[in-house]
C-alpha cells in the first residue's frame, strides 16, 4: 500500500463505485451529515467534487464506474432508504427503487448490471440474506445468500460476484465467511484467515481483495482471494473501518473511514 492523495472531506460510512479504478475512482454520502449529498471522483493523483447526489445518504450499496455510477439503499436519518440513483460522471438521476429499504449491504456489477445482496433493513426486519438484481432501470430479486448478514464486503460482477466477511447480531458478531454469486446462486467460497466486519474489497471473484474492517478494533489486515481461498498479503497503513474500496486486485483504492478520516490508500 501506498499514500494517494486525501479526500476534500473525511468522512465515514461512505460509499464507493465499485467497479471503478484506481485511476479513476468514485466515492458518495457518507457522515458526517454535510456530506452526505457529497460526491468525489480520483483521477490517481487526487480528489475533486462532483455532483451531488438527491437523497443525502450514508451506509449505501454501490456499483459502476466513475462515468456511470449506481447507488442504492443507505440511511438518512431516520427513514431506511429504497431510493437508486445513477450517475452519469456528472450528475445523478433517480433509478428504480429497491423492493425492501435496506442499509449496509454489498454491492457488486455496473450500472446497467448491478447487485446488491445482504444487509440491514427497517427497525424489525434486521439481518438480510435477500439478492437484488438491477437491470439499469428496475431491481428483481435474486437468489439468497447462505448467510444473512451485514457489514461485509462486496465486488466482482452481477453474474460472479463475491461477499465475504460482516456480521450478525447473533454469535459469531464478526464472521469469515466468504460466498460467491454466478447469477442466479450463492455458494460457499474460502473463509477469510481473519474474520471481520466493515471491511471492503475490490477486484473480480477469482482475484479479489480485501482489506481493512474491524475485529474489535480497526485493523489494517489485507488478503488476497484466487477464487477459493485467501492468502495475506501487505497491511494497510491506516487501520480502518467504515471506509469504501475499488479497483482491481492489482490496483486497488480505499479511502476515508473511522475515524473521519480522508486518508486514501492505493494497492
Amino acid at each position: 500500500w501506498a499514500s494517494g492523495g486525501a479526500l476534500n472531506g473525511g468522512r465515514q460510512s461512505l460509499t464507493a463505485a465499485v467497479t471503478s479504478t484506481q485511476t479513476a475512482g468514485l466515492v458518495f454520502g457518507g457522515n458526517p451529515g454535510p456530506l452526505r449529498t457529497a460526491t468525489e471522483e480520483y483521477g490517481g493523483t487526487s480528489w475533486t467534487n462532483g455532483g451531488s447526489m438527491s437523497n443525502g445518504r450514508y451506509q449505501g450499496g454501490g456499483a459502476g464506474t466513475q462515468t456511470a455510477g449506481l447507488v442504492f439503499g443507505g440511511y438518512s436519518p431516520p427513514p431506511v432508504l429504497t431510493a437508486t440513483e445513477e450517475y452519469n460522471g456528472s450528475s445523478w438521476t433517480g433509478g428504480g427503487a429497491l423492493p425492501a429499504a435496506k442499509r449496509m449491504q454489498g454491492g457488486a456489477g455496473t450500472q446497467t448490471a448491478g447487485l446488491g445482496f445482504g444487509g440491514y433493513g427497517n427497525p424489525g426486519t434486521g439481518q438480510q440474506n435477500t439478492t437484488e438484481e438491477y437491470n439499469g432501470s428496475s431491481w428483481t430479486a435474486g437468489g439468497n445468500m447462505a448467510t444473512a448478514r451485514f457489514y461485509m464486503a462486496g465486488f466482482g460482477l452481477q453474474t460472479a460476484a463475491l461477499g465475504c466477511g460482516g456480521t450478525t447480531p447473533s454469535s459469531p458478531a464478526t464472521l469469515d465467511i466468504t460466498e460467491e454469486y454466478d447469477g442466479s446462486s450463492w455458494t460457499s467460497g474460502g473463509a477469510l484467515n481473519t474474520g471481520r466486519n466493515n471491511l471492503q474489497g475490490a477486484g473480480i471473484q477469482t482475484a479479489g481483495v480485501a482489506f481493512a474492517g474491524t475485529t474489535g478494533s480497526n485493523t489494517a489486515v489485507t488478503e488476497l482471494y484466487d477464487g477459493s481461498s485467501w492468502t495475506n498479503s501487505g497491511s494497510m497503513a491506516t487501520a480502518r473501518k467504515y471506509l469504501a474500496g475499488m479497483g482491481t486486485q492489482a490496483a486497488a483504492l480505499a479511502t476515508g473511514g473511522n475515524p473521519y478520516t480522508p486518508a486514501t490508500e492505493e494497492f
